[in-house]
């Protein structure tokens, strides 16, 4: 039976705690956005927990977050599908790793690049009905914010 998106409601619990997680994004991209917040985020929470620096940081944590889960939905398959789907698994990881880490602005560039190119691969294994029915319509609000706090990362 094909998938339509239309027709796979969300989770409730998936939608809300998918939600909560991106309130580190938005608070980077806020904090980039206004110099007031910024300036109460350094000084009452620390420049790591600010701007480029929270959106660095938590970017890795999902990217590598979402390289477990895609792994979790390749032990749903068998021979070269699990496989080649372990494989692909490890690669948002991998992107973090040697892309994302040293200097913040090049940093929010490489994850920018690592969260849009994460969609084939959740989409593929959306269509071999390893992900859940409802998958691709929560990864693309998520993604959708995601890209677009990171783009404040980068043209800030």
């Amino acid at each position: 039976m094909g998938r339509t998106l239309a027709m796979m409601r969300i989770p409730p619990s998936a939608l809300i705690l998918g939600l909560a997680g991106l309130i580190p994004f938005l608070w980077g991209a806020a904090t980039l956005a206004s110099p007031t917040l910024q300036g109460w985020s350094v000084r009452s929470l620390g420049p790591a927990l600010t701007g480029p620096f929270v959106l660095q940081s938590y970017g890795i944590v999902i990217l590598c977050f979402m390289s477990g889960t895609l792994w979790g939905f390749a032990t749903r398959a068998a021979g070269a599908v699990a496989a080649s789907g372990y494989a692909l698994s490890t690669l948002p990881a991998l992107w973090a790793f040697f892309m994302a880490g040293g200097n913040p602005n090049t940093a929010a560039v490489a994850l920018l690049a690592g969260f849009i190119a994460l969609l084939p691969l959740d989409y593929m294994f959306w269509r071999q009905e390893l992900a859940p029915q409802w998958w691709m319509r929560l990864r693309l609000i998520l993604t959708a914010v995601v890209v677009v706090c990171l783009g404040i990362g980068v043209v800030t």
